[in-house]
Formats: C-alpha cells, sequence, structure tokens
C-alpha cells in the first residue's frame, strides 16, 4: 500500500507503474483517490475549525455567566450545539471518507524496483543463472507419483475418497523423506543464524489483508465458516502478522526467522488440480524464511535469501537456476523478486520449487509495523520472503534427480542422519 502523500505528490509516476503491471484499468484510480483525498482534507479541516471555535465559544460561556449577560451565554450555548451537530455529521464524513481511500490505496500496486524486467507475465520472466550441471539420464524417468507408487510411498485413491483432488497420503520412507528434508531445511537456515519458529496456522481478516493482495486473497484463502479465521497460505502470513500494530526497537533489527507450517490453498484460477500428481494440491507443508529489517538493508537481505535456497539445493546435488520475476508477474505489494526453479530429468526442464520476494514497506504500511530509530524517528520496517523448501513438490526435484535405473533412489549424505543412516530406498 503506498503513502496517499506519495501518491498525491507523484500521480504520474504512480500510474507509470501500473502500466508496468499491465493494470490499466486501475489507471483512474488515482485521479479518484486523489479527489477523495482533496475532500477529506476540506472535510477534515472544516471540522478542525469547528472543534477550535467550539472550545473557545465553550470557555467564553462561563465568563458570560459569571458577568449576568445570561441571554448571551444561552446564544452562545445555542450556537455550540449547532456545531456539535454540523461536527458530528463532519466526523461521519471523515470515518467514510478515509474508509474509500483505504480501500483503494489497498488496491494500487506498489512500486517496482527499477531493475525489474517489463512483461505481461511469467512467460516473460527472465532467467538469471544456473547452478550445476543438468543431467538426462540413460533410462526412462517415470512420473513422480509412479516412483513413489512404486516404492509403496503415496496413496492418492484414498485421499482422493476422504477428501478429493488435491490430497494424498504419504507412507513409508517417502513420508520418512518428506519429514526428512523439512528437518534438514530447519537446521540448515538454524545453522545460518535464523530463529526457528512455529506460528499459528490460521489468522484473522485484518492479517490477511495486511499481507497479500485481494486478488491472491481471493485465489488463495479458505476462510472458517461463522469465524474471522482464515487457514494460511503459507507461514510469511502469521509470521509477518505477529509484528502487527507494534513498534520494533532498531537495535533489535534484523529479524531473520525460518518457520514451519501446513499450507492451505485453494489455487483459484490456477492450471488446476493434477488427477494423479501432486505439483498444484490444496495441502502441503513447507519451511519459510522471513526478514524484517531496516529499508537499506532490504536489497542486501533479498539477495541473501534466494541465495539461501539456492545453497540448499545444491547441498543434494539438486541443479536448480533463477529467474527474476517480470512486471507483471508480480503481485500488487511485491517490490521484486526471483523464483528459484529445479531441475526435472523427466521433462527436461526447470520447474519452481520458491519465490523469494522483497515487498518494501508495503505489508509494514497495511500492518502498522514501525520501527523506533536511534535518532527518536518513526518509520516502516521493510519485509522479506522466501521458500526453503516445499515437499512435495520438493520431493518431486529429489526423486527425479536421484532415481536409479533400478527403480530405488539415492539418499544424498546430508539427508542421511534424518533417514536413519539409510543410504538407498528401496521397494
Amino acid at each position: 500500500m503506498l503513502d496517499m502523500k506519495f501518491i498525491r505528490s507523484n500521480p504520474e509516476l504512480v500510474k507509470e507503474n501500473i502500466r508496468k503491471k499491465f493494470q490499466d484499468a486501475k489507471l483512474p484510480l488515482v485521479d479518484e483517490v486523489i479527489e477523495l483525498d482533496a475532500q477529506s482534507r476540506a472535510i477534515q479541516q472544516e471540522a478542525n475549525t469547528l472543534r477550535a471555535e467550539r472550545n473557545k465559544i465553550s470557555k467564553s460561556i462561563g465568563g458570560l455567566m459569571a458577568q449576568g449577560k445570561k441571554d448571551e451565554a444561552e446564544a452562545m450555548k445555542k450556537k455550540v450545539s449547532e456545531q456539535a451537530e454540523r461536527l458530528a455529521e463532519l466526523e461521519k464524513q471523515e470515518t467514510e471518507m478515509e474508509e474509500k481511500i483505504r480501500q483503494i490505496l489497498l488496491v494500487i500496486p506498489n512500486i517496482i524496483d527499477p531493475s525489474v524486467p517489463i512483461g505481461k507475465d511469467d512467460s516473460e520472466n527472465v532467467e538469471v543463472q544456473r547452478y550445476g550441471e543438468p543431467v538426462v539420464p540413460d533410462f526412462e524417468i517415470p512420473y513422480h507419483t509412479e516412483i513413489m507408487e512404486a516404492l509403496h510411498g503415496i496413496d492418492l485413491d484414498s485421499a482422493r475418497r476422504v477428501a478429493g483432488n488435491g490430497f494424498y497420503y504419504l507412507t513409508g520412507d517417502i513420508a520418512r523423506l518428506h519429514s526428512a528434508v523439512l528437518a534438514y531445511a530447519r537446521d540448515f537456515m538454524i545453522d545460518r543464524g535464523f530463529t526457528y519458529c512455529i506460528p499459528p496456522f490460521m489468522i484473522r481478516s485484518n492479517v490477511v489483508t495486511g499481507v497479500m493482495s485481494f486478488a491472491e486473497m481471493d485465489a488463495m484463502m479458505y476462510k472458517l465458516e461463522g469465524e474471522d479465521l482464515y487457514l494460511i497460505g503459507t507461514s510469511e502470513h502469521s509470521m509477518i502478522g505477529r509484528f502487527i500494530d507494534t513498534i520494533l526497537d532498531e537495535k533489535e533489527l534484523p529479524l531473520t526467522l525460518t518457520s514451519y507450517s501446513p499450507c492451505f490453498r485453494k489455487e483459484k484460477g490456477a492450471h488446476g488440480i493434477e488427477e494423479r500428481g501432486v505439483y498444484r494440491i490444496h495441502q502441503f507443508e513447507k519451511q519459510e524464511m522471513i526478514v524484517v529489517c531496516r529499508p537499506e538493508e532490504s536489497p542486501i537481505w533479498f539477495d541473501k535469501l534466494w541465495q539461501n535456497t539456492v545453497d540448499l539445493f545444491r547441498s543434494l546435488d539438486i541443479p536448480v537456476r533463477t529467474l527474476e520475476c517480470c512486471s507483471g508477474d508480480l503481485a500488487d505489494l511485491k517490490v521484486k523478486s526471483i523464483d528459484v526453479e529445479a531441475w526435472s530429468p523427466r521433462q527436461k526442464k526447470y520447474f519452481e520449487v520458491g519465490s523469494c520476494s522483497n515487498l518494501g514497506d508495503a505489508q509494514a504500511r497495511r500492518l502498522k509495523i514501525r520501527v523506533n530509530g536511534q535518532d527518536g524517528r518513526k518509520y516502516l520496517a521493510h519485509t522479506l520472503n522466501n521458500t526453503v523448501v516445499a515437499p512435495p513438490r520438493m520431493l518431486i526435484a529429489f526423486l527425479e534427480n536421484n532415481l536409479n535405473a533400478d527403480g530405488t533412489v539415492r539418499i544424498p549424505e546430508p539427508l542421511r542422519p534424518y533417514m536413519g543412516g539409510k543410504d538407498l530406498i528401496k521397494w
């Protein structure tokens, strides 16, 4: 959410940013919110004038009564009463106007970083760098659920009967591998100085609107009927929400946190829930990383965060690449974003396994996350988030890149302590 003062001073810059994101339908909102802001300030000025005059008159009434000027005092009382009615009307208008302005500000996209490539959608994202050598083995790699089924590690049919498409049962060594990957990712981030957290898996609506755009909310979130609660789509939501309406001491920054949670997503408007696959599903688990920092530090932390994911995948010998998200692929709150994609030997291409985002002060402005600077000045924090690992999507990359010709799966050395010392998954 942009500062109204910034929009008022830079309307053409805000409009140009909207054009860069190919959201031209939102262009009229800029002039509309500027006009509403002008009306709001005029109402506020009149209200403040009335308040000042009322206070002045109220003080004079006592003096008139003391001087025996009862008629004049009564006239003043009548005037105060009339002003009170007008003031009540203005205060109601103030509240209504503030809400109208806020609703528009929640829709106008954040200003993207100048380095973001301009493009309409994810097809125009730009490859930055590759890490590791992509390998295609000389034997055919089955579909990922076929690998899991051969190892007695997944039951989609039972899950479909219990909950429908987009759910699964993991069993045996595949379930253990799933937990091992999350535990390894947790310890990997702790070793890099991040504090481990397990957050609430539900959040209130004011947190939802604080951490994401309306479009994302509609496409992702499950709401509990009859409750002001939503299931989280990622732990970032409740982790950032933890700091709602707080003033942080600058000396405490940066806050570097890594969190585990289940994630629940409707996947509305997506390419669809696969009947046999587990790439796009309604429920999964994830290890996340979150940073709350000073504004000048957020570009540095952005690079550190995506590099953490690259390093983790490479520690397990999985080739990856980074993609710079173009302007049209950025959610409205994001300043800049990089996707990490893992190599799929079966498909002979990369696919997304994580996304790193710098949101600037957008979430902090919505949630009122402020910092008390050492000079006594208060300012808005910057927030960032990134996926460490998100099984089972990460399992797809792991299984394909570690599959042997005989159908067994290699366990890289870093994961073996989490798999009871096993170096191989067999039938």
